[in-house]
């Protein structure tokens, strides 16, 4: 079997990823923050260590400004519905997954005003173009880093700047990045960053968190939820202090642990490797599959400003047809159709029928990309 749908969820895990929530389970179990026993005591420190651990990773300046959540749709969630009010302009791109798209057209018809800026064919955009979008009102600039449909990334760097000319925050979405390109919050601007722990982090599904830069004020976001904290147990209002007044019941304790033993595995391979690598196999791959008759590969042709993900469509052939093939005749797991971004697709043109993605990972080598391109040839022959 040869896994290429690391977009959806990166696997196999690390086996240092596994131990670690076997250990938690095993060795700590109790619960963090809600006692002074040994056990909750144990497991408040490893979840403190992940914390910090991400902090680390990314450049935040605090550990507790790093929000622990079940994946990158629910930070995207709680900042979009816990700072926008009726009446405030945000501006996203056209190359957005479902988990900006859907809570910002909820909020478009409650009074939140929207603007959508148009990427090109690629998925790339100037970021000129946001400037031009901005208004007096314009409250959040929230786009991806990069694609999950043709990976294309977004200079995130440069769009920030824009925003916070304007008197905007920056939200990104960091669920196709955070462990596959270098991510600092602080040198690239970004305010506010949600990211997924089980894509390129290696930790374990139903993790995540938000990043909560140092421009951020934190009494102007409302949390999507209260209700124990294991803090200031004395009040029945909801605690202002980080995280807890995002944190509300028990955090996954073994899926933090995970997490930070995923986290501590990319930093020990080192992040810029890891890229070097994918970048290399993505070469191969884009090769391989463009020299195919009639397939047609999205996304930018300049490595430098994609990922690891790689879309085709083949002329005269539906991309189910393909995918199933691809997994029933030759192991090869990929993912077929619009994958959760229609605004992605009808800015690349493959609305509605969608892309076959190919989507790299740790793992993969250079003999399987090898096999992945003689499937695809044999079956559009």
């Amino acid at each position: 079997m040869i896994y290429l749908d690391h977009a959806a969820t990166s696997w196999p895990k690390p086996r240092e990823v596994i131990e670690a929530m076997a250990d938690f389970l095993e060795q700590a179990g109790g619960n963090p923050g809600r006692a002074g026993h040994r056990l909750s005591i144990e497991a408040g420190r490893i979840v403190y260590d992940a914390r910090e651990t991400l902090a680390e990773f990314f450049n935040a300046s605090d550990p507790l400004r790093i929000i622990f959540s079940t994946n990158a749709t629910h930070p995207i969630n709680l900042c979009l519905y816990g700072i926008l009010r009726p009446g405030d302009h945000v501006i996203t791109s056209s190359m957005e997954h479902n988990a900006v798209m859907r809570p910002l057209r909820d909020l478009e018809s409650k009074g939140i005003h929207l603007s959508v800026v148009p990427c090109d064919k690629n998925g790339s955009i100037d970021p000129e173009a946001f400037a031009q979008a901005m208004r007096p009102s314009t409250r959040i600039v929230a786009v991806t880093h990069a694609s999950n449909v043709t990976g294309t990334i977004l200079p995130i760097a440069e769009i920030a700047d824009t925003a916070h000319k304007s008197g905007a925050l920056m939200l990104v979405d960091a669920a196709q990045t955070a462990g596959v390109l270098p991510i600092d919050v602080q040198a690239m601007n970004i305010d506010l960053l949600a990211f997924t722990g089980h894509k390129g982090l290696q930790g374990p599904q139903g993790t995540g968190g938000l990043v909560i830069g140092n421009r951020v004020r934190v009494n102007d976001i409302e949390p999507l939820w209260r209700g124990g904290t294991g803090s200031r147990s004395e009040f029945e209002t909801q605690p202002e202090e980080l995280p807890d007044k995002f944190e509300s019941g028990t955090v996954n304790g073994p899926g933090i642990a995970g997490l930070g033993a995923g986290v501590r595995y990319i930093m020990k391979r080192g992040i810029e490797a890891i890229r070097a690598q994918e970048m290399d196999l993505t070469q191969q791959l884009v090769d391989g599959i463009r020299s195919l008759d009639g397939v047609t590969v999205y996304g930018p042709t300049d490595l430098v400003r994609r990922t690891s993900i790689v879309s085709f469509t083949a002329a005269g052939h539906r991309v189910s047809k393909i995918g199933l093939r691809l997994d029933e005749e030759f192991g090869i797991l990929s993912r077929v159709g619009l994958h959760c971004a229609p605004a992605a697709h009808r800015t690349i043109g493959t609305f509605p029928e969608g892309t076959v993605r190919l989507a790299l990972g740790l793992h993969t080598t250079r003999e399987e990309v090898a096999s992945v391109i003689d499937a695809a040839k044999k079956i559009l022959r």
